[in-house]
């Protein structure tokens, strides 16, 4: 399942719009572990689950925030007129909202040479201490030519958005060699032309990249009506003390979601109860950063999701709905690696991984870009991540014997129907109806009339849908 689609829920206490912001470090302490045994045939797979009293620890101890103090907003809004000024790109702004908000914690600002070549070659960043945090993407700045000349020997840029207004300053600056087929390449494992995220941010983007330590002026907003649900990691920490949640479990997608989905979620929060836990909350955290042109857009998916919520499907009681706002690169098990790391800041000590996390097709060759299994291999290997708990998920599919979505039998395959994120999209795009139980009918409505916009908006051409 190289789709990764995402999952709104409206709460309906009002505290949930989460106002405030708590900025104080989070502890945990582990009380015990239990064993959790997986047979295939008579091999037994040992695997330590870690029990904890509180919430997870952000990586490197401390939750980073990079805001100024509100006092200190009109001083540092007149320094930046005084120093050179970077604009930023749409991408750009999001990673700096990632950034400022702590979800790359320790990462205090774009990454400075040495901070990107571990990144590339380690896939972690090792700390004063001693210590590895993962660190699988690198979070990074380009600046052109005219640009490098433009900022000659200042340490200090203005980093400002579209509309020009100043929106962080970038200190103690390093500019080095932006090596774009080196990065392209060990992100992705190939350079093959048509990668969506390297089309978009990568291929012209300048020949140098910048990095620093950032303030960040403003906060990052969109006025597109979902800010409300774009809660920083503190944010999210708070609701889950506020929740008494002894257990996070995160699960991302970037598609509509459909029952099969909401399956995987609620026999997640039962195999925690039948493990001990006594209140697990889900993270339920649709991605809301840059998306292939021919995803849902973030506005129609919670449109869609809303209308899946009002069926019950998930409790609202146990389920906690933020976006997250980071770029998708589409890197498979490179990227997996960084959407489980940035959920342990927001607390959660338990990540979904499906089948093909991030993947999509090859952009050339008729195949996977990526093997199905190695994205769930890698998180429990990696380093960085041992602290996280991954719980790949069982295979779910359409039944067709008791028309619903349930969990793969292999002792009865000619039973079950496999119904992709890409056909599922061919399908509402063409105006043809799922199979009864594979989404609710109003979320299928939804997902139409989305398509049924594309027509009207491009005169009757309906981009065709890229395998993911």
């Amino acid at each position: 399942m190289a789709s990764m689609a995402s999952l709104f829920i409206r709460t309906p206490n009002p505290s949930h719009s989460f106002l405030q912001t708590q900025k104080t470090q989070f502890d945990t302490h582990l009380k015990f572990s239990i064993s959790f045994h997986s047979h295939k045939g008579i091999k037994k797979n040992h695997q330590k689950l870690r029990i904890s009293s509180g919430l997870i620890e952000p990586d490197g101890g401390n939750l980073v925030e990079l805001f100024v103090k509100e006092s200190e907003k009109d001083e540092k809004k007149k320094e930046a007129m005084l120093i050179p000024r970077i604009k930023l790109s749409r991408i750009d702004l999001q990673w700096l909202h990632v950034l400022s908000e702590g979800w790359a914690s320790p990462l205090r600002g774009f990454m400075r040479e040495a901070e990107f070549l571990q990144t590339l070659h380690f896939g972690s960043l090792r700390l004063d201490d001693g210590s590895v945090v993962n660190m699988s993407v690198p979070i990074v700045l380009a600046i052109d030519d005219l640009q490098k000349q433009r900022i000659g020997e200042s340490t200090q840029v203005a980093l400002i958005d579209r509309d020009g207004n100043a929106v962080a300053i970038l200190s103690n600056i390093e500019i080095y060699k932006h090596n774009k087929e080196e990065r392209i390449a060990r992100t992705w494992g190939t350079t093959a032309p048509g990668l969506p995220y390297v089309e978009e941010a990568i291929t012209h983007a300048g020949n140098w990249l910048i990095g620093g330590d950032l303030e960040v002026i403003e906060p990052i907003k969109y006025s597109d009506g979902l800010d409300r649900f774009r809660l920083s990691p503190a944010e999210l920490r708070e609701e889950f003390t506020r929740r008494n949640a002894d257990a996070v479990f995160a699960f991302q997608l970037r598609n509509p979601v459909h029952n099969g989905h909401a399956l995987l979620m609620t026999d997640t929060r039962r195999r925690l109860l039948d493990m001990g836990y006594k209140n697990p909350v889900l993270l339920l955290h649709p991605l809301g950063g840059y998306t292939k042109a021919d995803d849902v857009p973030l506005n129609w998916r919670m449109k869609q999701h809303e209308k899946v919520l009002e069926d019950g499907i998930l409790d609202p009681e146990t389920t906690v709905v933020a976006i997250f706002p980071s770029p998708m690169h589409y890197a498979g098990p490179t990227e997996v690696q960084w959407h489980a790391k940035a959920r342990i800041n927001a607390g959660a000590n338990f990540y979904i991984v499906g089948r093909d996390p991030a993947g999509m097709s090859h952009p050339v060759e008729k195949r996977d870009l990526y093997d199905a299994d190695h994205g769930k291999k890698v998180l429990r290997m990696a380093p960085g991540l041992e602290r996280l708990n991954i719980l790949p998920f069982k295979v779910a599919a359409y039944d067709k014997t008791q028309s619903k979505m349930a969990f793969f039998d292999p002792s009865r395959p000619q039973d079950f129907v496999f119904i992709s994120g890409t056909k599922m999209r061919t399908l509402a795009r063409n105006r043809e109806n799922p199979p009864d139980g594979f989404m609710c009918p109003g979320g299928w409505k939804v997902l139409v009339e989305y398509y049924d916009s594309l027509v009207s908006s491009q005169n009757g051409v309906i981009p065709e849908t890229v395998p993911a």
